[in-house]
């Protein structure tokens, strides 16, 4: 049996650092060492709460110190992303780091770099890689399922208010820097490197936020993929969606949750002829029980972390991914 990951955290600043609790749900795979929380505000209200309740707290560098540490989680603000990522690197620890991968291309692909050469994990936290619904849309399209695929289109909508409204100003790619990378990741997973990446996010207020996030891309072989997210839109969440379209059929998933945030939503297939255990025609695919959103990448990054499986996402794949969200954010890369 493979011993416990002795694992940490640094940050608690990041929207989705209660990823946390996640760890907690398997203490026979994760042994966690402690939290790392730099800004006393952050640390004095994180200390508050449920998620991170009975854990032992430390600085960054005392965390980092620890020659027993085999993995940090950085949960940092986004902004901080990259630079705390790349001290763990240096430290000579892997890391489960939150997306995106920083608004400019050259210090991420510096951290995959000493990464690599180091021969150190990084897994970025694209919370649909553990989705059921989305691997079965990636399988069915490298099976041929659908044919071959024409159209891609995606949403990943929520309605904000003014709270999230100032902390999305201050990223130049505005919500489309937060949100839209879900949804490149995805494109990029099932498609490759696009020939083109047009970015067309407008702004809907007189604030000057870019709250409304679109890009499209176009792949090799005549397939468009028109990517959408927005943080105005009424009921957002449960209209979430991926369709593919194929000239064999057609897979859509939607909402791309259920309960909120649980991995996996509703897979509608319509096929044009019967193949293989599907029939012609419109049918719903039935999916695994719902579970913890995060619960599977981070059973998957321990098997990475002790060696029983190899990185599914190459260093090349993330740095391919984060060119493609810079541009569609807008951003000179």
């Amino acid at each position: 049996m493979m011993e416990k990951i002795k694992i940490g955290q640094i940050g608690t600043g990041h929207m989705h650092a209660y990823k946390f609790g996640s760890l907690k749900l398997h203490p026979d795979v994760f042994e966690i060492v402690g939290v790392a929380e730099d800004d006393p505000e952050r640390k004095a209200e994180a200390r508050d709460s449920q998620t991170y309740r009975d854990v032992t707290w430390m600085r960054s560098d005392e965390l980092l110190a620890r020659p027993d540490l085999d993995a940090v989680l950085v949960e940092v603000e986004e902004h901080d992303t990259v630079d705390v990522a790349l001290r763990c690197i240096r430290a000579g620890k892997h890391i489960h780091a939150d997306k995106p991968g920083g608004e400019s291309l050259a210090p991420f692909a510096e951290l995959l770099h000493e990464a690599q050469k180091r021969q150190l994990a990084v897994q970025m936290g694209y919370m649909y890689r553990s989705s059921p619904a989305i691997e079965f849309c990636i399988q069915a399209v490298r099976k041929g399922l659908l044919g071959n695929l024409s159209t891609i289109d995606a949403a990943m909508s929520r309605y904000d208010g003014e709270k999230i409204r100032e902390r999305m100003k201050t990223f130049q790619g505005g919500a489309a820097y937060i949100f839209l990378c879900h949804l490149i990741d995805i494109a990029v997973a099932l498609m490759g490197a696009p020939e083109r990446v047009i970015p067309l996010s407008t702004c809907t207020r007189d604030d000057g936020l870019l709250d409304n996030g679109f890009t499209v891309m176009n792949f090799p072989g005549g397939c468009t993929a028109s990517l959408r997210t927005s943080i105005v839109e009424v009921n957002g969440f449960e209209r979430r969606n991926l369709v593919l379209c194929g000239d064999r059929g057609t897979l859509t998933v939607q909402p791309l949750e259920l309960e909120g945030n649980k991995a996996g939503g509703r897979v509608f297939l319509n096929l044009r002829e019967a193949t293989g255990e599907f029939h012609a025609g419109a049918q719903e695919i039935q999916q695994p029980t719902l579970k913890d959103r995060y619960e599977d990448q981070l059973l998957e990054f321990a098997k990475i972390v002790g060696g029983e499986i190899d990185n599914p996402y190459s260093y090349a794949h993330e740095l391919l991914v984060q060119r493609c969200h810079l541009q569609a954010c807008g951003y000179e890369v």
